[in-house]
């Protein structure tokens, strides 16, 4: 049997078998085999999640194959590309067409459909995550035939699925809202943690993107803002916090370093409170730590399993290396976090059970009717989403 591990290390499988798509007619079939043979199905995509979304014992399939932007509409600003595709390489294939993704995350190696899958997301006030800006998919259901899903067609399947834990079907294309191709400039300074989070919803709102990195054990956060600007983009890049380039070469960093990682969304009322006591936390009782924790902003949006649905948020990030005993220093945060009515992110780690997941998300049962509709075996869940249906 192959091995499979995630990107980290620490989700690790031993699938029956593991497919590498090459087209959309070949998961049609894979998919049509599958249920023939009762057999089930996840996806991955770069593996770059640190929830166990992929980990799967039977069929696994590689969309990496699916690759590339496969049209652009420059008048509505958006464009259809296949699911495998790394965010990295949208970038220069958009903006040779005037267009680019409105927002993205501090990572670009994941692949389009797993961090929409997820609900990944960049920071901003004003900026809605990666699912919210899926306005159309094509997906193999569990019957093996593609269909096609947007607001106007198919609209319960396009809304349930624009964040879809690949539990769906296997989505080989996504329609995309974008926008004109901008650049930007980047700014960095240092600050006491306090002053960061007196002044964090001012700089939030004074600028495209704001956020801050607390490091443990110290009063210094590292605040960092980034906004559009029409000066020309200056190569070779400067150091992160230094940069003027076109938006994919600015907004992502290189994080080469292995870890582990939990994010809760609060309230962006209550995430000032919550912060402080994370801090107590980590210099009373995990004076070890030496990780960050990050802090950033996220609009709200409509997606039914987003962790912004109908509230804007602030997303608090904590990390922890991969050679290093995690559970007890996450399970500990989490608790501060559902203290703040936090919504854990569906590609990090989580302890949550069903019932609690369904008391954070507003739309669950109206999301999981819908996947049971179109999947009723199960042929793309896993023990991990069986377990929290």
């Amino acid at each position: 049997m192959p091995n499979w591990s995630n990107w980290s290390g620490a989700l690790t499988a031993k699938p029956e078998h593991i497919h590498f798509l090459r087209s959309e007619a070949d998961a049609e079939a894979l998919v049509s085999q599958a249920r023939e043979q009762g057999r089930r199905i996840r996806v991955a995509g770069a593996c770059h999640s640190h929830a166990p979304l992929v980990q799967h014992n039977e069929v696994l399939v590689d969309a990496q194959g699916l690759s590339g932007v496969i049209s652009t509409d420059t008048d509505s600003q958006s464009a259809w590309v296949a699911a495998g595709t790394r965010i990295y390489a949208l970038g220069h294939a958009l903006q040779a067409v005037g267009l680019a993704l409105a927002n993205q995350g501090d990572i670009d190696q994941q692949a389009i459909c797993g961090a929409t899958a997820t609900g990944t997301h960049g920071t901003g006030v004003t900026l809605r995550n990666l699912s919210a800006a899926v306005i159309g998919a094509r997906i193999v259901l569990a019957n093996g035939e593609s269909v096609d899903c947007s607001a106007t067609n198919n609209s319960e399947l396009w809304q349930a699925s624009r964040l879809h834990l690949g539990a769906f079907g296997i989505v080989t294309r996504l329609h995309l809202q974008l926008r004109a191709a901008y650049r930007l400039k980047e700014t960095t300074w240092q600050t006491h943690l306090d002053d960061a989070l007196d002044q964090f919803a001012a700089h939030a709102g004074a600028n495209r993107h704001h956020e801050f990195f607390w490091y443990p054990q110290s009063n210094q956060a590292q605040c960092k803002s980034i906004n559009e600007t029409d000066e020309p983009a200056q190569y070779p890049l400067a150091a992160e916090g230094q940069r003027c380039a076109w938006s994919h070469e600015v907004l992502p960093n290189h994080r080469p370093h292995k870890h582990t990682e939990m994010e809760y969304s609060i309230p962006a009322e209550l995430a000032p409170d919550c912060m402080r006591a994370i801090r107590d936390l980590l210099n009373s009782r995990f004076t070890e730590i030496a990780w960050p924790v990050e802090y950033r902003s996220l609009a709200a949006d409509d997606v039914w399993l987003s962790t912004a649905y109908e509230r804007d948020t602030v997303t608090i990030s904590v990390h922890q290396d991969i050679r290093e005993e995690d559970e007890p220093y996450f399970r500990a945060c989490e608790e501060i976090f559902l203290e703040y009515q936090g919504r854990p992110h569906w590609g990090k780690v989580n302890y949550l059970n069903g019932s609690q997941l369904a008391a954070c998300h507003l739309r669950w049962q109206d999301w999981w009717q819908v996947r049971n509709k179109v999947d009723p075996s199960g042929t793309f869940l896993n023990d991990y989403l069986e377990s929290i249906r």
